[in-house]
C-alpha cells in the first residue's frame, strides 16, 4: 500500500469508528472460524491511539503498539535512505524475524485461549 493509501485508510479511521459492529465488516477469519487473528482489533486500536486514547489502543491489539513503533523506525531509515541521510533502521536479520514470529504466534495462541486479557 502506497502512502497515500494508508493515510487514507487513516483518516478514515478517524472518522469511522470501528467499534461499531460492522463498520469496517468483519474479520474473515473470526467469521469463519471464531479464533482471533493477530490482527484483530488493530482498526479499534488505531481509533483510539488516533483519538488519544493509547491505553484502550493496547487493549484492542497489544501487538499494535511495537507494530507502530517498528513501522515507523522502518520508514524513518527508508526515507532517510531515499534522501541521503544514513538512519539506521530496525533489526533485520533472520533472527529478528524468527522472534518475531515466535511472538505473534504466542499472541494468536494466547488471545485465543477462554478468558484471555488478550482478547480483543
Amino acid at each position: 500500500m502506497t502512502a497515500a493509501g494508508v493515510g487514507a485508510v487513516t483518516v478514515g479511521l478517524y472518522f469511522r469508528d470501528p467499534h461499531v459492529h460492522g463498520s469496517w465488516g468483519i474479520c474473515p477469519l473470526y467469521a469463519m472460524t471464531g479464533i482471533y487473528c493477530p490482527g484483530c482489533g488493530g482498526l479499534r486500536g488505531v481509533n483510539d491511539a488516533l483519538h488519544g486514547h493509547f491505553a484502550a489502543a493496547l487493549g484492542s491489539n497489544a501487538l499494535l503498539v511495537p507494530f507502530a513503533v517498528w513501522a515507523v523506525w522502518a520508514w524513518t531509515a527508508w526515507w532517510g535512505r531515499t534522501s541521503g541521510r544514513r538512519i539506521v533502521g530496525p533489526p533485520s536479520s533472520r533472527r529478528w524475524a524468527v522472534a518475531a514470529g515466535i511472538v505473534v504466534l504466542a499472541f494468536t495462541v494466547v488471545r485465543n485461549l477462554p478468558g484471555s486479557p488478550l482478547a480483543p
